[in-house]
């Protein structure tokens, strides 16, 4: 009695690690049980429908057994040999009939909505054409059609079908909003469609879905949802003439030690990402949030400047592995750091009515 004590204690706290793991807790949904879109919504009714089928065969499976193993026990004393049974032809109907039965109601609405979900929209001109790169361990977002690009924050209308047209840079990724639809992988050399809906405004959360190194866990994006009068808005501000530093020195040592791989504006993109509007991002590297950006600032949250300075300092602190070289090794001194973040932090678009 004592040792299920000494081992129920000490399960108690581990049960209770795993339940706060397992909860997912986040500053956004990253849910695919709290659908914000007719594709995730679609995906979630499949769901509940298999889930709610295996659920009824469990159920009435072991509801069965209890009988048979409560009607036909021996009894104390009985010794005689049961009743040998071959055969029963209904029986044999009923459980070929009902799991053929339950396969075409689970089958009908999967094929239909596996098809209907994977039509391709890359002619459609009412569709949104958005090009998606993934590298290690950052997404670059190219609207083909309306010759812009950016990275980590994906700037969409609502009401209207984004087509995605997927590939790798350099190993295999997954492109994943778990509330706004399921996930699709990005290989290098090849490329996979895909399409999604923002029925409302928002901001949804974005993720790598697949192991694809060290930093996999930080891959993450937004996917920003906005009406569209602000995305029109967003598209002049992205094609806008490119701001640069008003100091001068700044300037050259910005242009000289940072746009060898970044880009500033529309034109000469580097193999870096575009840094076009970097003070309206919810995050710097996609994991450190701007307390000056984010509408719930939580504790430990930084001024987009503080964030841009820390990691531009030393990104392997922030993602390790990635390809981004620190401060020192760029040969940055501390008043051009500050300077340039700064400059990069006050880089706004002020595409939304509130003005983010």
């Amino acid at each position: 009695m004592m040792n299920r004590r000494r081992v129920t204690k000490r399960l108690l706290p581990l049960l209770a690690g795993f339940a706060l793991l397992l909860s997912a807790c986040g500053r956004e949904d990253l849910s695919t049980l709290n659908p914000q879109g007719p594709v995730a919504e679609t995906q979630f009714d499949l769901m509940k429908l298999s889930i709610g089928i295996m659920a009824l065969v469990v159920v009435v499976v072991f509801a069965i057994c209890i009988y048979v193993l409560i009607r036909f026990r021996r009894r104390p004393g009985d010794t005689s040999i049961p009743k040998q049974v071959e055969g029963n032809h209904k029986l044999e109907i009923i459980w070929t009939v009902i799991p053929l039965a339950l396969l075409l109601v689970l089958g009908v609405p999967t094929i239909q909505h596996v098809f209907g979900l994977a039509k391709d929209y890359s002619k459609d001109k009412e569709a949104l054409q958005v090009k998606v790169t993934a590298h290690q361990y950052w997404w670059e977002f190219e609207y083909k059609d309306l010759g812009i690009t950016t990275a980590q924050e994906l700037i969409v209308p609502t009401g209207k079908k984004i087509m995605f047209e997927m590939t790798g840079a350099d190993v295999k990724h997954s492109f994943w909003i778990p509330s706004i639809g399921g996930k699709m992988d990005t290989n290098p050399g090849t490329t996979n469609k895909m399409y999604l809906e923002f029925p409302k405004e928002g901001v949804f959360r974005g993720k790598c879905a697949e192991l694809c190194g060290p930093s996999h866990a930080y891959m993450d994006f937004k996917a920003k949802a906005v009406s569209a009068d602000s995305f029109e808005r967003w598209v002049s501000a992205m094609k806008a003439p490119a701001k640069m530093p008003e100091d001068v020195e700044i300037a050259k040592a910005f242009e000289a030690k940072c746009l060898l791989c970044h880009a500033i504006g529309q034109e000469n993109q580097g193999s870096a990402p575009n840094l076009t509007g970097i003070g309206d991002r919810q995050t710097i590297g996609g994991i450190l949030y701007n307390s000056d950006v984010v509408a719930d600032p939580q504790p430990g949250d930084k001024p987009a400047a503080q964030n841009l300075h820390d990691w531009i300092k030393d990104p392997q602190q922030y993602k390790p592995d990635n390809k981004m070289p620190n401060a020192a090794e760029n040969g940055l001194t501390e008043e051009e750091l500050t300077a340039i973040a700064k400059y990069l932090a006050d880089y706004k678009l002020d595409y939304q009515s509130s003005g983010k």
